[in-house]
């Protein structure tokens, strides 16, 4: 059975421009590059970035990434003056920002987690919610 989470791998078609989004954009920490990839972390997940042909998900499908509360507005504010591209208004519980990637690939930043997200549907359930 699964035990969590092991890595994410992101087809790019430009390395050096993805180094430069998820490490000086994002924050995250580059550990090794080579001609085809590079391995980042951000907090316990491990990124990889690898050059292939590129086909992000046209669907709801996207990655979101933790942002501490205080740290939002500013996180938020960088992406904006970055000129990200914005894919989708949060509606949802805690703030968000739903981006695009170089590639087009769909990320986030949100500042809630599970647990904040299930209080939230105590007083707001979602159609047809059902608790396991």
């Amino acid at each position: 059975m699964v035990s969590g989470l092991n890595h994410i791998t992101l087809s790019v078609s430009d390395l050096a421009r993805s180094l430069t989004f998820y490490v000086d954009l994002l924050g995250m920490k580059g550990h090794v590059k080579w001609d085809k990839g590079a391995y980042l972390s951000c907090g316990d997940l491990w990124l990889c970035l690898y050059c292939d042909d590129v086909s992000p998900a046209g669907d709801y499908t996207h990655i979101a990434f933790n942002v501490q509360e205080a740290d939002f507005t500013t996180c938020r504010d960088k992406l904006r003056q970055a000129g990200v591209t914005e894919w989708k208004v949060n509606s949802s519980e805690g703030d968000s920002v739903y981006f695009l990637d170089p590639d087009g690939h769909k990320l986030e930043i949100h500042s809630g987690n599970l647990m904040s997200r299930l209080e939230s549907l105590k007083e707001a359930p979602y159609s047809g919610l059902v608790w396991l």
